[in-house]
Protein backbone atom coordinates (compact mmCIF):
# COMPACT_ATOMS: atom_id res chain seq x y z
CA UNK A 1 0.00 0.00 0.00
CA UNK A 2 1.56 3.45 -0.57
CA UNK A 3 2.05 5.74 1.31
CA UNK A 4 -0.15 8.99 1.07
CA UNK A 5 2.98 12.40 1.17
CA UNK A 6 1.78 15.29 1.79
CA UNK A 7 2.56 18.19 -0.79
CA UNK A 8 6.02 20.50 -0.14
CA UNK A 9 4.15 23.69 0.10
CA UNK A 10 2.03 22.53 2.88
CA UNK A 11 5.41 22.79 4.66
CA UNK A 12 5.28 26.48 4.41
CA UNK A 13 1.93 26.80 6.52
CA UNK A 14 3.58 24.65 9.50
CA UNK A 15 4.87 28.23 10.82
CA UNK A 16 1.26 30.02 10.97
CA UNK A 17 -0.43 27.24 12.15
CA UNK A 18 2.01 26.45 15.09
CA UNK A 19 2.08 30.70 15.97
CA UNK A 20 -2.17 30.68 15.15
CA UNK A 21 -2.31 27.51 17.66
CA UNK A 22 -0.31 29.30 20.36
CA UNK A 23 -1.77 32.28 19.59
CA UNK A 24 -5.30 30.43 20.51
CA UNK A 25 -4.37 28.63 23.50
CA UNK A 26 -3.01 32.18 25.09
CA UNK A 27 -6.55 33.71 23.75
CA UNK A 28 -8.30 30.95 25.80
CA UNK A 29 -5.86 31.11 28.99
CA UNK A 30 -6.47 34.84 29.53
CA UNK A 31 -10.13 34.19 28.60
CA UNK A 32 -10.29 31.74 31.65
CA UNK A 33 -8.14 33.52 33.94
CA UNK A 34 -9.76 37.06 32.88
CA UNK A 35 -13.38 35.09 33.99
CA UNK A 36 -11.97 33.89 37.28
CA UNK A 37 -9.95 36.89 38.50
CA UNK A 38 -11.18 39.10 41.47
CA UNK A 39 -11.95 42.25 38.95
CA UNK A 40 -14.50 40.39 37.17
CA UNK A 41 -16.58 38.39 40.09
CA UNK A 42 -16.04 41.30 41.86
CA UNK A 43 -14.76 39.03 45.13
CA UNK A 44 -13.41 41.40 47.43
CA UNK A 45 -15.75 44.59 46.60
CA UNK A 46 -16.41 46.95 49.39
CA UNK A 47 -18.17 50.20 48.18
CA UNK A 48 -18.03 53.79 50.46
CA UNK A 49 -21.28 53.83 52.07
CA UNK A 50 -22.73 56.99 52.81
CA UNK A 51 -23.00 55.99 56.86
CA UNK A 52 -20.21 54.25 58.31
CA UNK A 53 -22.32 51.30 58.94
CA UNK A 54 -20.18 48.27 61.03
CA UNK A 55 -21.47 45.12 60.62
CA UNK A 56 -19.11 44.12 62.98
CA UNK A 57 -20.00 45.96 66.17
CA UNK A 58 -23.71 45.52 65.22
CA UNK A 59 -24.24 42.08 64.14
CA UNK A 60 -21.05 40.77 65.79
CA UNK A 61 -20.87 42.61 69.17
CA UNK A 62 -24.03 43.71 69.74
CA UNK A 63 -25.62 40.38 68.80
CA UNK A 64 -28.32 41.89 66.36
CA UNK A 65 -30.03 39.01 64.06
CA UNK A 66 -29.55 39.58 60.63
CA UNK A 67 -33.43 40.04 60.16
CA UNK A 68 -34.00 42.59 62.25
CA UNK A 69 -32.26 44.72 59.49
CA UNK A 70 -33.51 42.89 56.59
CA UNK A 71 -36.67 41.76 57.87
CA UNK A 72 -38.23 40.78 54.23
CA UNK A 73 -35.57 37.97 53.51
CA UNK A 74 -37.90 35.05 54.44
CA UNK A 75 -41.12 36.13 52.66
CA UNK A 76 -39.68 38.41 49.50
CA UNK A 77 -37.16 37.52 46.75
CA UNK A 78 -34.82 40.54 48.09
CA UNK A 79 -33.47 41.10 50.95
CA UNK A 80 -34.70 44.68 52.11
CA UNK A 81 -32.47 47.17 52.82
CA UNK A 82 -33.32 48.42 56.34
CA UNK A 83 -35.52 52.39 56.79
CA UNK A 84 -34.12 54.81 58.35
CA UNK A 85 -36.88 53.97 60.73
CA UNK A 86 -34.81 50.66 61.85
CA UNK A 87 -32.01 52.41 62.69
CA UNK A 88 -33.61 54.84 64.72
CA UNK A 89 -35.29 52.37 66.55
CA UNK A 90 -32.22 52.24 68.38
CA UNK A 91 -30.30 55.86 67.60
CA UNK A 92 -33.32 58.20 69.30
CA UNK A 93 -31.79 56.95 73.07
CA UNK A 94 -28.07 55.83 71.68
CA UNK A 95 -25.89 58.16 70.32
CA UNK A 96 -28.51 60.78 69.32
CA UNK A 97 -26.55 63.33 68.26
CA UNK A 98 -23.25 61.77 67.32
CA UNK A 99 -21.60 63.60 64.12
CA UNK A 100 -21.76 59.82 62.42
CA UNK A 101 -25.43 59.44 62.59
CA UNK A 102 -26.01 63.22 60.37
CA UNK A 103 -27.33 61.65 57.43
CA UNK A 104 -29.37 59.55 59.31
CA UNK A 105 -30.84 62.05 61.23
CA UNK A 106 -31.23 63.98 58.25
CA UNK A 107 -32.80 61.26 56.59
CA UNK A 108 -35.35 60.73 59.22
CA UNK A 109 -36.48 64.47 59.47
CA UNK A 110 -36.88 64.30 56.00
CA UNK A 111 -38.16 61.41 54.76
CA UNK A 112 -35.40 60.58 51.95
CA UNK A 113 -33.97 57.49 52.22
CA UNK A 114 -29.81 57.05 52.54
CA UNK A 115 -28.22 56.30 49.58
CA UNK A 116 -26.80 52.74 50.69
CA UNK A 117 -24.48 50.77 47.74
CA UNK A 118 -25.59 47.20 47.04
CA UNK A 119 -22.67 45.09 47.76
CA UNK A 120 -23.91 41.92 46.29
CA UNK A 121 -25.49 43.10 43.14
CA UNK A 122 -26.72 40.33 40.70
CA UNK A 123 -27.10 41.05 36.61
CA UNK A 124 -30.59 41.71 36.01
CA UNK A 125 -30.68 38.27 33.19
CA UNK A 126 -30.13 36.15 36.61
CA UNK A 127 -32.89 35.86 39.08
CA UNK A 128 -32.50 34.49 42.68
CA UNK A 129 -34.88 34.00 45.39
CA UNK A 130 -33.28 34.75 48.94
CA UNK A 131 -36.81 33.17 50.58
CA UNK A 132 -35.82 30.15 48.56
CA UNK A 133 -33.19 29.44 50.50
CA UNK A 134 -33.26 30.64 53.82
CA UNK A 135 -36.56 28.76 54.42
CA UNK A 136 -34.63 25.31 53.11
CA UNK A 137 -31.90 25.45 55.07
CA UNK A 138 -29.10 28.41 53.47
CA UNK A 139 -27.68 30.41 55.79
CA UNK A 140 -26.58 33.63 55.13
CA UNK A 141 -23.50 33.09 55.62
CA UNK A 142 -23.03 30.97 52.82
CA UNK A 143 -23.43 33.39 50.12
CA UNK A 144 -22.37 36.49 52.34
CA UNK A 145 -19.42 35.24 54.46
CA UNK A 146 -18.71 36.22 58.23
CA UNK A 147 -20.39 39.70 57.62
CA UNK A 148 -20.36 39.92 61.51
CA UNK A 149 -16.53 40.67 61.69
CA UNK A 150 -16.51 42.50 58.96
CA UNK A 151 -15.99 46.07 60.11
CA UNK A 152 -17.01 47.19 55.56
CA UNK A 153 -18.79 44.56 53.91
CA UNK A 154 -17.66 43.32 51.29
CA UNK A 155 -18.52 40.74 48.53
CA UNK A 156 -16.32 37.74 49.84
CA UNK A 157 -17.79 34.56 47.29
CA UNK A 158 -18.08 35.11 43.38
CA UNK A 159 -21.47 34.98 42.65
CA UNK A 160 -21.01 33.66 39.06
CA UNK A 161 -22.94 30.57 37.31
CA UNK A 162 -20.60 28.08 37.83
CA UNK A 163 -20.53 29.15 41.67
CA UNK A 164 -24.61 28.75 42.47
CA UNK A 165 -24.29 25.56 40.37
CA UNK A 166 -21.76 24.28 42.92
CA UNK A 167 -24.41 24.24 45.51
CA UNK A 168 -27.24 23.22 43.04
CA UNK A 169 -25.30 20.36 42.94
CA UNK A 170 -24.40 19.84 46.22
CA UNK A 171 -26.56 21.42 48.61
CA UNK A 172 -25.63 19.09 51.13
CA UNK A 173 -22.70 20.94 52.03
CA UNK A 174 -24.55 24.24 52.96
CA UNK A 175 -27.61 22.89 54.63
CA UNK A 176 -28.33 23.59 58.27
CA UNK A 177 -31.22 23.50 60.50
CA UNK A 178 -33.72 26.59 60.48
CA UNK A 179 -33.29 27.82 63.35
CA UNK A 180 -29.67 28.63 62.65
CA UNK A 181 -29.96 30.06 59.24
CA UNK A 182 -28.24 33.56 60.62
CA UNK A 183 -25.59 32.10 63.13
CA UNK A 184 -23.13 33.26 61.80
CA UNK A 185 -20.65 30.85 64.03
CA UNK A 186 -22.88 28.21 63.63
CA UNK A 187 -20.93 24.67 62.66
CA UNK A 188 -21.90 21.63 62.14
CA UNK A 189 -19.87 18.16 63.51
CA UNK A 190 -21.02 16.04 60.94
CA UNK A 191 -22.24 18.17 57.77
CA UNK A 192 -22.35 15.28 55.65
CA UNK A 193 -23.82 13.67 57.84
CA UNK A 194 -26.62 16.27 58.58
CA UNK A 195 -26.83 18.00 54.82
CA UNK A 196 -27.64 13.98 53.61
CA UNK A 197 -30.35 14.38 56.21
CA UNK A 198 -31.72 17.84 55.79
CA UNK A 199 -32.17 17.09 52.39
CA UNK A 200 -33.90 14.60 52.48
CA UNK A 201 -36.35 16.01 54.80
CA UNK A 202 -36.25 19.18 53.62
CA UNK A 203 -37.22 17.19 50.32
CA UNK A 204 -34.28 19.84 48.79
CA UNK A 205 -34.28 18.75 44.91
CA UNK A 206 -32.42 22.14 43.62
CA UNK A 207 -32.92 22.65 39.58
CA UNK A 208 -29.37 23.24 37.27
CA UNK A 209 -31.96 23.60 34.04
CA UNK A 210 -30.76 27.22 32.77
CA UNK A 211 -34.70 28.72 33.10
CA UNK A 212 -34.39 28.31 37.11
CA UNK A 213 -32.14 31.53 36.99
CA UNK A 214 -32.44 32.83 33.69
CA UNK A 215 -35.85 33.52 33.03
Amino acid sequence: MDRFVFPKWLNALRTPITIGGGVGALYVAAVVLLGASPETTDVGYAPKQPVAYSHALHAGELGIDCRYCHNTVEQAAGAAIPPTQTCMNCHKQIWPASEKLELVRKSYETGEAIPWVRVHDLPDYAYFNHSAHVRRGIGCASCHGRVDKMEVVFQQERLSMGWCLECHRNPEAHLRPLDQITNMEWKAEDQAALGARLRKEYDINPSTDCSTCHR
